[in-house]
C-alpha cells in the first residue's frame, strides 16, 4: 500500500482509505453488518490502514461497526476518518433534507454545526468508535447558520484537548476553506470527484496545490457506476439512493459504458478489472491525494485494495483522458 500525508500534517493515511457510507446501510438499501464489518477487516489486513466514516452513515450505526472492526487492532495502525454537522435528532441549523432510516422512520437532516453540537456530536463518535482520539475530523457539510469562525474555534479546542488529531472539512469551495484557515490549519477537502464528475478541476484543485491541502476523492467509482456491472435497466433495492441519481439515468450509464468499453483493453492488458483502473487513474490525478472506496464484502474489499498493484504511466493516463474527452453526461 501507499501512504500519502494529509497536508502539512504529519498524518499519512492510506491512499486507498476504505469509505463507510454503504456500511450504515442508510441510503443503500441495508447492508449486512458482519459482512460490513469483514470488509473492513480485510481492507486493513491488504494495507488499507485508513476508514473515513460519519455519524450520519445509519445514525450512528457506521461508526459502531468500524468501532468493532477495528477492536483489537493496534490504535496508531489505523487512521480514523469521521465527520460532525449533520443531525438527524435535533431540528436546528441549515434544513438539508428529508429521509428515512434503516427502520424506516421518517427523519429530516439538518446541516448545524454550531459550538454546543460539535462538542457533543465529537464525543458520541469517540463513543461508537471505540477510541480516545479521531486521526481527521471534518466538518461534512457548510452549515450557513453558524459563522465558521465559530465551528473551527470550537474544533480547534478539541484538537488541543487531544480528541482530534487534524481538521479537514467536506463540499467546502475555496472561499469557504480560506475563512475556515483564518481560525485553524486545515489539512485537507473531501470532496466528490470521478471520471464522470469532474467538476473541481477548475478551481478547487488549482486551489489546494497552491495552498498544500489535501483532496480526498469520494465516490471515485460513482457508486459503482465506473466499475461497468451497472447495466441499463437495472433495478435498485427499495431505499437505494442512486435510483433517482442523475449518473444512473438509462442514457448516462450507457453512454458511460461506452466510454468504458474503450478503456477496457488497457484494463485487460494489465491485467485488471475496471474498477481498479478507475481507482489507479483516481490517485494517479493531480492534486488527487486518496481515493475513498467503499466495499459492501470482504471480496469487493480485496479487489479494491489490489488496485495499488496497478501501475499507469503518463501516456496511458492521456489515452484515458482522451477518452474521457468524447463522454458527455446528460441532465
Amino acid at each position: 500500500m501507499e501512504f500519502r500525508r494529509l497536508g502539512e500534517t504529519k498524518l499519512a493515511v492510506s491512499v486507498i482509505t476504505f469509505g463507510a457510507w454503504a456500511a450504515g446501510g442508510w441510503m443503500w438499501g441495508g447492508n449486512d453488518e458482519k459482512e460490513a464489518i469483514e470488509a473492513m477487516r480485510v481492507s486493513y489486513d491488504m494495507g488499507i490502514t485508513s476508514i473515513d466514516t460519519a455519524p450520519i452513515y445509519g445514525q450512528g450505526k457506521s461508526e459502531e461497526l468500524v468501532g468493532q472492526a477495528i477492536k483489537g487492532l493496534p490504535r496508531d495502525k489505523v487512521q480514523l476518518l469521521t465527520k460532525y454537522g449533520m443531525r438527524w435528532d435535533l431540528a436546528k441549523g441549515t434544513f438539508g433534507f428529508k429521509s428515512q432510516d434503516n427502520d424506516g422512520k421518517d427523519i429530516d437532516i439538518y446541516k448545524y454545526s454550531g459550538k454546543e453540537s460539535i462538542i457533543l456530536e465529537c464525543e458520541n463518535s469517540l463513543k461508537r468508535l471505540g477510541t480516545d482520539y479521531i486521526d481527521l475530523y471534518q466538518i461534512h457539510w457548510p452549515d450557513a447558520s453558524t459563522p465558521i469562525d465559530e465551528t473551527m474555534e470550537a474544533i480547534l479546542r478539541l484538537k488541543e484537548q487531544g480528541k482530534i488529531r487534524e481538521a479537514g472539512v467536506s463540499n467546502y469551495d475555496i472561499q469557504q476553506m480560506a475563512t475556515a484557515e483564518k481560525s485553524i490549519k486545515l489539512a485537507s477537502n473531501q470532496v466528490p470527484f470521478s471520471m464522470v464528475n469532474r467538476d473541481i478541476e477548475d478551481e478547487l484543485i488549482p486551489y489546494c496545490i497552491e495552498n498544500k491541502k489535501s483532496i480526498l476523492a469520494y465516490s471515485p467509482l460513482e457508486r459503482g457506476l465506473l466499475t461497468g456491472k451497472i447495466k441499463p435497466g437495472h433495478q435498485f433495492d427499495a431505499g437505494d439512493h442512486r435510483a433517482d441519481h442523475k449518473y444512473f439515468k438509462e442514457e448516462n450509464i450507457r453512454r458511460t459504458n461506452e466510454f468504458l468499453a474503450k478503456i477496457k483493453p488497457l484494463a485487460d492488458e494489465k491485467g485488471a478489472t475496471l474498477g481498479q483502473l478507475v481507482i489507479r487513474w483516481t490517485i494517479n490525478h493531480p492534486g488527487i491525494t486518496i481515493a475513498l472506496v467503499g466495499a459492501r464484502n470482504a471480496a469487493q474489499a480485496k479487489q479494491n485494495a489490489k488496485a495499488i498493484e496497478i501501475h499507469i504511466n503518463g501516456e496511458e493516463m492521456e489515452f484515458i483522458n482522451n477518452q474521457l474527452s468524447d463522454l458527455e453526461i446528460v441532465g
